[in-house]
C-alpha cells in the first residue's frame, strides 16, 4: 500500500508569514520586468524574431542563412530579434547589425551557457523565462525557425498554440531548412490532423522556406491586404496572454 502525504488541517499551516512576502515580493519583481521591458522595446516595430540553436557554429550553413536573412530582413525595415546568445541568435543579430534597422537581443540570465553575443543594437537581461517569452510574442509580426533542439521546439509550439487557440493573431511561421523540419512538419500532418488532435487547417499555420529572400517576400505577402498593426481587437486578445 502507498503512503499518503497528509494535508494540513489548518490552511494557515501551508504558508508561513516569511514564504508568503517571498512570493509577494517576486511577483513584484515579475511585474516590474515586463513593465522595464515594454517600455524600453516598445519602439521595436515591426520586428522579426528569429529562433535557432545556440549550438551552431560560425561557418555552418544554418549560420551562414541565418544571417543572410536577417540582414535581407534588417534592410527590409525589420527590426530583427533573437535570443541574445550564440550560434543561430549570433548570426542573427550579426546580420542585422549589418542591416539598417535595430538589431535586438532579449537575453536570459543563465547559470551557464548563455552569454550576450556583440551584435546587438538593443540589449535587454530578462531574468524569467515566461517574461522573455511574452515579449517575443508581443514584439513580432512573424516567426523564423531554423535548426534547433529543445528551446526551439518550445518556442515554436508555444507560438503555434496562441495562433491556434487565437491568443494572438495568425502570422507567418516559417521553417527554415526543409531536410530538418520535414519529419516534424509530415508528423503533424499525417497523425495529429489525421487523428483528429488538431483542425485540419492547422498544419497551414506553418510554411516551410529555404530561399533567403523567399523567406522576406513570404512576410510581406502576408501582411499584404491587413498591414502590420494589430487591429483593436487583435490588441485585446494580447492582453489575455
Amino acid at each position: 500500500m502507498h503512503s499518503k502525504v497528509p494535508k494540513p488541517t489548518d490552511p494557515q499551516l501551508a504558508f508561513s508569514p516569511q514564504s508568503s512576502a517571498r512570493e509577494a515580493w517576486r511577483m513584484f519583481e515579475i511585474i516590474a520586468e515586463f513593465v522595464t521591458a515594454t517600455e524600453r522595446l516598445r519602439a521595436i516595430h515591426p520586428a522579426v524574431t528569429i529562433f535557432g540553436s545556440a549550438r551552431v557554429s560560425p561557418g555552418s550553413g544554418a549560420y551562414a542563412l541565418a544571417e543572410d536573412i536577417a540582414r535581407r530582413l534588417s534592410d527590409a525595415g525589420f527590426g530583427v530579434i533573437s535570443g541574445g546568445g550564440p550560434g543561430i541568435m549570433e548570426a542573427a543579430n550579426k546580420g542585422a547589425f549589418a542591416g539598417t534597422s535595430p538589431s535586438v537581443g532579449l537575453n536570459i540570465q543563465l547559470p551557464h551557457e548563455q552569454h550576450a553575443n556583440p551584435y546587438q543594437d538593443v540589449s535587454h537581461t530578462f531574468q524569467h523565462f515566461f517574461a522573455r517569452k511574452v515579449m517575443f510574442v508581443k514584439l513580432s509580426c512573424a516567426f523564423v525557425m531554423l535548426p534547433g533542439g529543445f528551446g526551439t521546439l518550445d518556442e515554436l509550439f508555444e507560438v503555434l498554440t496562441l495562433v491556434q487557440t487565437g491568443k494572438i493573431r495568425r502570422v507567418p511561421l516559417i521553417l527554415v531548412g526543409e531536410a530538418h523540419w520535414r519529419g516534424l512538419v509530415d508528423w503533424i500532418r499525417e497523425r495529429l490532423a489525421a487523428d483528429g488532435l488538431i483542425g485540419p487547417e492547422d498544419a497551414d499555420l506553418l510554411q516551410v522556406i529555404d530561399e533567403p529572400q523567399a523567406v522576406v517576400d513570404a512576410i510581406f505577402d502576408h501582411y499584404h491586404t491587413r498591414g502590420f498593426t494589430p487591429s483593436a481587437a487583435e490588441r485585446e486578445a494580447e492582453f489575455a496572454l
